[in-house]
């Protein structure tokens, strides 16, 4: 069993802000048997405003991909002595609409130093819950959070850790305010709008939150704590010993900030300098979170989306990782053959594992990603049998998978789609990162293609590069190649379709 790390890293990469987090790891035995903490001992935070740097047609300019490869120089400097599994850092709406995203995540990651993921909408909100639900206040029922970022707002009813209802909207405080509230010109007029255009967006969901129903409402990240601060400090609740954000507090900031007519002009205790400019479009999202979902008071949390993504990666380091959760469930949902589907996956792994390790990749993630593509290769096939590998590759591509990020679902469904069939359709995309995956998959699937319990005989695998011409090289046993014919006939297949690629595909029987 792996040791636990000491001290574990969070990247949030969010619309608004950059921020780093770093947590104590601390375990104890309880009566319900051991226990772990994550206790936050240091933190940084950098006001980006990454999606104030989108141009009307969806590209990143220069300026706000200055500012945040600058930010994550400074994280890669703090985070330097830690290993690359005990740090994760991801990135949110803003990267996921971006046209330019790739272009500034490869400069990205080299200023950090990790790898970073851009994860789905859904998948946010799992985290933020996760995040929200270790630091809010002990609740026996339903919690319903509500995190109002700089381009997206999640909402999520979930029972202790787990979560039960996500969803991620597009309206946030950054893009609300540059909308509404144009060099922060606040009235009466441009606050209904921007109010009455939250609440069309938030509509969606009210039928089947307020059924599911909750017994406290949460606020997480910097909007809600900002807001809560602002009201607080300065008097605006009823009960001036109450804390959190209430529906009277809300309109008296509103009031505020209409009377200033300006964002800039607006005089209240504790209204940090870079909160001014989005301060009117969290507003009026937050207000039409309380009217459409009728609430009155809304307690408040700093565990939101980085504390989440370090007790996911905690999870991950005591195997207990939320990928393989979903893997399995969606085996189940799926119906997939079980014993055949483990018999894909050892097979593909042990031929994996005869590779060299790959260079910029760790050998782990990538035994990890073929292992979960031979869990789901069959997936399809509830739908029809008749091309199920386009049918898989279409469920990973487009269900909400949590744990996964978006460019893990995205390898994960070119390798469901590349196990069987023709290559042509991958070998010009760009998109598969090790060939020697999808090879160790396709032989796999092959060799167990008798859908039997039998032992297989040592098969030995290797790469092959002669100048520009590279390829694979399979050795299988004369004696037992002779006995199976139909594999002989499968190989020789699979040698003209790599051939077809430009890549080599040499079998030998010895």
């Amino acid at each position: 069993m792996n040791q636990t790390p000491r001290l574990l890293a969070a990247v949030d990469m969010g619309s608004n802000s950059f921020r780093l987090m770093i947590g104590r790891v601390d375990e104890s035995l309880t009566a319900s048997g051991p226990a772990s903490q994550i206790f936050q001992v240091d933190a940084l935070r950098e006001p980006v405003r990454l999606a104030a740097g989108l141009t009307p047609d969806k590209y990143l300019d220069q300026p706000a991909r200055r500012r945040g490869i600058d930010a994550l120089r400074r994280f890669g400097d703090r985070l330097r002595d830690f290993s690359a599994d005990h740090v994760r850092a991801v990135a949110t709406n803003t990267l996921r609409v971006a046209k330019n995203a790739s272009e500034f995540l490869i400069e990205a990651e080299h200023a950090l130093g990790f790898p970073i993921e851009v994860i789905a909408g859904r998948e946010e909100a799992r985290l933020i819950y996760l995040g929200a639900s270790h630091d809010a206040p002990a609740c026996a029922g339903n919690r319903l959070v509500v995190d109002i970022g700089g381009g997206s707002t999640e909402f999520i009813i979930g029972s202790g850790y787990s979560s039960k209802l996500m969803e991620s909207l597009y309206i946030g405080c950054v893009s609300h305010s540059r909308q509404f509230f144009p060099s922060g010109n606040v009235d009466e007029y441009a606050m209904k709008q921007a109010e009455l255009a939250a609440r069309r967006e938030i509509q969606v969901l009210v039928r089947q939150y307020r059924a599911a129903g909750w017994q406290q409402a949460v606020g997480s990240s910097g909007t809600a704590r900002a807001l809560a601060e602002l009201i607080e400090l300065n008097g605006m609740n009823d009960n001036p010993a109450e804390h959190g954000i209430t529906r009277e507090g809300l309109e008296r900031l509103k009031r505020a900030l209409v009377k200033a007519e300006n964002a800039n002009r607006v005089k209240l205790v504790g209204l940090k300098a870079d909160r001014i400019p989005v301060l009117p479009g969290g507003l009026s999202i937050m207000l039409g979170v309380f009217a459409e979902l009728d609430i009155e008071r809304m307690d408040v949390t700093d565990g939101a989306l980085r504390l989440g993504v370090l007790y996911d990666l905690l999870g991950r380091t005591h195997h207990e990782d939320m990928r393989t959760i979903t893997v399995d469930q969606f085996m189940r949902r799926y119906g997939v053959d079980r014993a055949q589907a483990q018999r894909v996956r050892q097979a593909a792994l042990g031929l994996l594992a005869q590779f060299p390790e790959p260079r910029n990749e760790r050998r782990d993630d990538n035994l990890a990603l073929l292992g979960w593509a031979g869990g789901l290769h069959e997936i399809g096939m509830t739908i029809s049998h008749s091309g199920y590998h386009k049918h898989s590759a279409y469920i990973a591509t487009h269900a909400d998978m949590p744990g996964f990020s978006k460019t893990d679902q995205a390898r994960l469904a070119t390798l469901l789609l590349g196990h069987a069939g023709k290559l042509g359709k991958l070998s010009g995309s760009g998109k598969f990162l090790d060939w020697r995956m999808l090879f160790s998959l396709r032989l796999a699937f092959v060799l167990c293609r008798r859908r039997a319990d039998e032992s297989l005989p040592e098969i030995t695998v290797g790469q092959r590069s002669d100048g520009l011409d590279e390829g694979f090289e399979v050795r299988l046993p004369k004696a037992w190649i002779e006995a199976n014919p139909l594999v002989e006939y499968s190989l020789a297949q699979e040698a003209d379709e790599w051939e077809r690629i430009g890549k080599r595909y040499k079998v030998v029987y010895a």
